[in-house]
């Protein structure tokens, strides 16, 4: 893996370093497709003016890294890494005792997350943020290597799934899509499957991996972001086989549409739209199949903060950004397209998060708590009666 990880890393310096992308005065055409791969290896295809957009961002990643940088240099390094800063986006309640400063640097840090995590400080801020980095602490150093060791040739329904999948994770991309690149997805996968039974493998799981072992300096870290993600951010239940937890934010999702978006619900209910159709995807990938790389990882670096009501943030922006063309479509089919077309060619994060972090309102995380505690007893009713319907045609097939 070290060896496949560190050709990664160099390859991924060095596209940083490419100069920016000008296009010729032969493709000076909004039609013509272009294509190239981005800091993560995946493999671009727009046009012209996708191309400028992305190089606006790639700047803008720059200068937010020069920020980080001037930060550190006047306030320490590894300042954001903090006890006292990175609890209260835990919500733990303010001590007499904690100084105005800590206060200032947790409020400054939030907006600098919002702006985005240069790429070369991700694995860390992400690993501390998050709690990876103490959850990894509370057991032998030597965990990860002895789980794989341990699971290494074990053959269950979860495993089987996972080699199902492993080809179709991404395919084309340099790394992902080599012999280390699935070797390594499936250590973290299996191993994962192993220490959580009730989860075991979830469809939806292999993208959430494969980005964050990019993401992440070693196999081993994207293994604890995902222990992580799915044991303390994410709600309960999200991945386990009746997939309630996923029922359950589409249900929430829905409400808010309703009370967020109220013009796009009801046209939406006329045209007998379920928003389930786009958002499943969006929330078991964790936006990773559906948005551009840089887009997604700006995303994560809210997530990782403050929690998984960024999630509905962004699924509602979407929405929010298209209301006048949704609002002119006649037809299912209609709403898909234009949806689709959005979040494939989000090529600049901070047109996403403005609209997410302005335009949606407040919400917090308490509020999310509650509307999902209304409506966990009417999914777990209606997977109940799937069950016993499922059931009876088995027994009428004996």
């Amino acid at each position: 893996m070290h060896g496949a990880q560190s050709k990664r890393d160099l390859a991924m310096e060095l596209q940083a370093q490419l100069p920016i992308l000008r296009p010729s005065i032969h493709t000076r055409r909004a039609n013509l497709t272009v294509k190239f791969q981005d800091l993560y290896g995946f493999t671009v295809e727009g046009n012209v003016d996708d191309v400028n957009v992305l190089n606006e961002v790639r700047e803008k990643v720059r200068q937010q890294g020069r920020v980080w940088w001037a930060l550190e240099a006047s306030k320490g390094a590894n300042w954001y890494l903090q006890p006292q800063v990175s609890s209260l986006s835990e919500g733990i309640v303010l001590k007499s005792s904690l100084k105005f400063s800590a206060l200032a640097n947790a409020m400054t840090l939030k907006k600098l997350i919002r702006k985005g995590i240069p790429p070369v400080l991700r694995p860390k801020v992400w690993f501390s943020l998050s709690g990876a980095a103490k959850k990894k602490s509370t057991v032998p150093e030597s965990y990860y290597n002895d789980l794989t060791k341990a699971v290494e040739g074990k053959v269950t329904p979860a495993t089987r799934q996972i080699d199902h999948d492993l080809p179709r994770t991404f395919p084309g991309h340099p790394w992902l899509d080599t012999p280390q690149g699935h070797a390594a997805l499936r250590r973290v996968l299996v191993g994962y499957s192993f220490r959580d039974s009730d989860v075991g493998y979830c469809q939806g799981l292999n993208y959430v991996a494969a980005l964050l072992l990019l993401v992440m300096k070693t196999e081993e870290d994207a293994f604890w972001m995902l222990a992580v993600l799915l044991e303390n951010v994410l709600v309960n239940d999200c991945y386990t086989n009746n997939l309630s937890g996923c029922h359950v934010e589409q249900r929430v999702f829905k409400d808010l549409l309703s009370k967020k978006c109220p013009r796009i619900a009801a046209h939406l209910e006329a045209l007998e739209f379920d928003v389930s159709l786009v958002a499943t995807e969006w929330f078991l990938c964790l936006f990773a199949k559906s948005l551009p790389s840089e887009t997604t990882l700006r995303v994560w670096d809210v997530l990782f903060y403050e929690g998984a009501k960024v999630l509905f943030h962004a699924a509602l922006a979407i929405f929010k950004m298209k209301e006048e063309d949704l609002l002119l479509a006649h037809q299912v089919g209609d709403v898909i397209n234009i949806i689709q077309r959005t979040t494939h060619h989000l090529f600049d994060p901070d047109e996403l998060l403005t609209v997410a972090f302005n335009k949606i309102g407040f919400m917090t995380t308490n509020t999310i708590s509650k509307q999902r505690k209304k409506q966990e007893p009417e999914v777990m009713k209606e997977l109940d009666e799937r069950l016993r319907r499922l059931n009876s045609l088995r027994e009428d097939d004996r």
